[in-house]
C-alpha cells in the first residue's frame, strides 16, 4: 500500500492554480470561459436571455502608487468578497487579472442585470477598511446582453468592456449597456486616433477665423483662429470630433502649439499688408496651459512671427484657470507682463470667483452664447447678459458676446453698451483668403 495523501493535495493544488486566482481565490479566465460555454449552452436550450458585466475599479492605481501593493491586494480581497454578497448562488464573479472583474449572470433579463448593476454601485459606496485606512473605490460596469450583443465569450467580453469604457467616459462609478451605437463610436473614435498621429506631419490641419467686432462701429477689429481638420479621406472635420480624442490622447499639446504658431504668423501677414487687425484670439486647452514651459512657447511663436505681445490674446476657460488657481496666477501674471491679452471664454458656464476675477490679469470677458442664443425671448438671458456686460465695465474689462446672429441679438447688445461681438451674423468662420477680403472690405462699419 502506498499513501498518496501528498500527491492528492498536489494534485488538488495544481487544478485549483489551473481554475482559480491565486489572490481572491475567485474563477480565473480558464473557469470563466467554461462558466460562460454552459451558461450560453443553457441559454440556448431554455431560449433564456443573460447577460455578461465587465467590472473595472477606478483610479485603483491610485492606491498601488500611494499605500503600496499590498494594500492594494487586501483591497481587491475585500472588493471580491463584498461583491460575493451581491450575486446569486448560481451567479460566477470571475478576476480577469488587476482590478478586472467579470460578472456572468445566467438567466438573467436587462432588469436583473441592471439590478445586480445598482447594488455593486450601493455596496462600493461604503468605505473599505484596510491594513488601517479607510478606502473607498468606485467600479465602472459594462454589461453585454446574451444573445443580442453576442453569442461567445470572446464577442459578450469584448462589447461589455465597450460599455464599461463608456461608462467611464461619462464620468465613472455607473453602469452602461452595450449599444451597437456604441461600437460604432469606439471604431470611429479608434480610426480618429489612428489617423490624428499623423495629421500634423501631413500637414492636413488648416486654421479658419471668425471676425471679432466692434459693435458700435462696425469695425472688424481681430479675429479668432478656430483649428479644422481636412483628412484626406474623410474631408473636412470639425474640431468638436476631434479635440476630445486629442486631448485624451496628448497629442492637444503638439497641435495647440501649431496653432499658436500658425496664428501669430498669419496675424503678422496681415498687418504687414497694412490691414487694421488689432487683435488675433487663439483658444488654448486646459493640458497645453499647464504644460511646462507654455510662457516660453508662447514667447517663442511671437519671436518668430515678429507679432507684437499686445496683438496677441489667448482665450482661456473659467474652468482653466480656476484648476489650480493659486498655481495657474504665476503663468498668467508671466503672460501678462509679456504684453500678451488674456480673455476668459464661455464666462458665466464656470463656477467663477469674483475673488479670483479680481487677481486675475484678464482683460475681456467672452459672454457664452447659451447666454445669446434666446437673447431676444428670455429675461433672464437677458439679465445675465446685461449683468456681465456691467460686472466687465465695473471692472475696466472688455465685454464681447458670442454667437450673435440676429439684429435684434445685436440691437439689445448695443442697449446693453456690450463693446464686441462675434458670431454668424457678421461671418461664419472663413479661410484665411476670405478673412483677408472681409478686413479690407469692413462691410458691417456702421450697420445697423
Amino acid at each position: 500500500m502506498l499513501d498518496l495523501t501528498t500527491q492528492k493535495l498536489a494534485e488538488a493544488r495544481i487544478r485549483e492554480l489551473a481554475d482559480f486566482d491565486a489572490l481572491t481565490g475567485l474563477p480565473n479566465r480558464r473557469l470563466l470561459h467554461d462558466r460562460v460555454a454552459h451558461m450560453v449552452l443553457a441559454a440556448e436550450r431554455d431560449q433564456s436571455t443573460a447577460a455578461l458585466m465587465f467590472v473595472d475599479l477606478d483610479h485603483f492605481k491610485r492606491v498601488n502608487d500611494s499605500l503600496g501593493h499590498t494594500v492594494g491586494d487586501d483591497l481587491l480581497r475585500a472588493v471580491a468578497q463584498r461583491y460575493l454578497g451581491v450575486i446569486r448562488k448560481i451567479d460566477t464573479l470571475a478576476r480577469l487579472g488587476g482590478d478586472e472583474f467579470i460578472i456572468v449572470l445566467p438567466d438573467a433579463s436587462a432588469a436583473t442585470a441592471a439590478e445586480v448593476a445598482r447594488r455593486l454601485l450601493e455596496v462600493s459606496a461604503t468605505h473599505f477598511s484596510v491594513a488601517g485606512h479607510a478606502l473607498t473605490v468606485t467600479p465602472s460596469i459594462g454589461i453585454s446582453m446574451f444573445p443580442k450583443d453576442g453569442e461567445d465569450i470572446d464577442r459578450l467580453l469584448k462589447n461589455a468592456d465597450t460599455a464599461m469604457y463608456k461608462a467611464k467616459e461619462l464620468g465613472r462609478n455607473g453602469f452602461q449597456f452595450y449599444s451597437a451605437e456604441m461600437n460604432t463610436e469606439t471604431l470611429e473614435r479608434l480610426l480618429l486616433e489612428s489617423s490624428l498621429r499623423g495629421a500634423l506631419s501631413a500637414r492636413e490641419f488648416v486654421l479658419y477665423y471668425q471676425p471679432l467686432v466692434e459693435i458700435e462701429s462696425g469695425t472688424i477689429v481681430g479675429a479668432e483662429a478656430l483649428i479644422r481638420w481636412r483628412h484626406r479621406d474623410i474631408g473636412l472635420i470639425m474640431p468638436d470630433r476631434f479635440i476630445p480624442v486629442a486631448e485624451e490622447t496628448g497629442l492637444i499639446n503638439p497641435i495647440g502649439d501649431w496653432v499658436l504658431c500658425e496664428a501669430c504668423r498669419q496675424a503678422r501677414a496681415w498687418i504687414d499688408a497694412g490691414l487694421n487687425l488689432q487683435t488675433m484670439a487663439v483658444n488654448v486647452a486646459p493640458a497645453q496651459f499647464r504644460q511646462r514651459g507654455f510662457v516660453e512657447l508662447v514667447a517663442g511663436a511671437l519671436a518668430t512671427s515678429g507679432l507684437s505681445p499686445a496683438c496677441l490674446e489667448l482665450e482661456l476657460t473659467e474652468r482653466t484657470v480656476m484648476h489650480d488657481a493659486d498655481i495657474h496666477l504665476g503663468t498668467l501674471d508671466a503672460l501678462h507682463r509679456m504684453g500678451v491679452g488674456l480673455s476668459l471664454d464661455d464666462f458665466g458656464t464656470g463656477y467663477s470667483s469674483l475673488a479670483y476675477l479680481k487677481r486675475f490679469p484678464v482683460g475681456k470677458l467672452k459672454i457664452d452664447r447659451s447666454f445669446i442664443r434666446d437673447l431676444e425671448t428670455d429675461a433672464d438671458d437677458q439679465a445675465i447678459a446685461s449683468t456681465i456686460v456691467s460686472m466687465g465695465r465695473n471692472l475696466r474689462l472688455t465685454v464681447l458676446a458670442e454667437g450673435v446672429e440676429t439684429p435684434e441679438q445685436l440691437a439689445l447688445l448695443r442697449e446693453m453698451q456690450c463693446e464686441m461681438a462675434q458670431g454668424y451674423y457678421f461671418s461664419r468662420p472663413v479661410s484665411a483668403e476670405e478673412m483677408t477680403a472681409l478686413l479690407r472690405e469692413q462691410a458691417f462699419m456702421n450697420r445697423s
